[in-house]
């Protein structure tokens, strides 16, 4: 099994569309991200990832298949040393440590081409899976944001992740 992270080609967007199209995904992510998420979608994201030097939002690929996303959301103003990591891989792929591979490698490109001294992760409060590959990625629970999301009509907590640079 051989899990990297690369740029997105033209041709995942069959792939992009049939593992990001799932509401168990759609469930953990913000709600910018689409459900249903269709051809348009992905063909819209693909295009969007060229325009990033250096590259920021990578495909998740599995032997050779593109099965999900990583990317990082860089802060402003006074933040400007932190950005957020953010990710997900298809329902099929889940407790596989695929996630906790492409977090790791995800973590060394970025302290590596990038200027930043903290990287963190949001996560939703019944996302415990989540929460323990960032743990295996050392991240440690830096505070929980009590009922700060809502996401389908349901108000949870949301759990801080972080990273610092080494």
């Amino acid at each position: 099994m051989a899990v990297i992270i690369r740029q997105w080609k033209t041709d995942d967007a069959n792939n992009l569309v049939k593992y990001a199209n799932n509401i168990h995904i759609w469930n953990n992510l913000r709600n910018y991200f689409p459900h249903p998420y269709t051809m348009e979608h992905a063909t819209a994201w693909i295009d969007n990832s060229f325009v990033a030097t250096p590259v920021i939002n990578f495909a998740i690929d599995l032997d050779g298949e593109a099965i999900g996303g990583i990317g990082l959301i860089f802060n402003t103003d006074v933040y400007v040393l932190s950005a957020e990591i953010s990710y997900w891989i298809g329902e099929e792929f889940w407790g596989k440590g695929i996630t906790t591979e492409a977090i790791r490698q995800m973590v060394e490109y970025s302290f590596y081409y990038f200027d930043i001294v903290r990287i963190y992760a949001e996560v939703f409060e019944n996302n415990k899976a989540s929460m323990r590959t960032l743990e295996k990625n050392g991240f440690y629970l830096e505070g929980v944001r009590r009922k700060s999301v809502f996401k389908n009509n349901a108000i949870m907590d949301d759990y801080i992740w972080v990273k610092l640079r080494p």
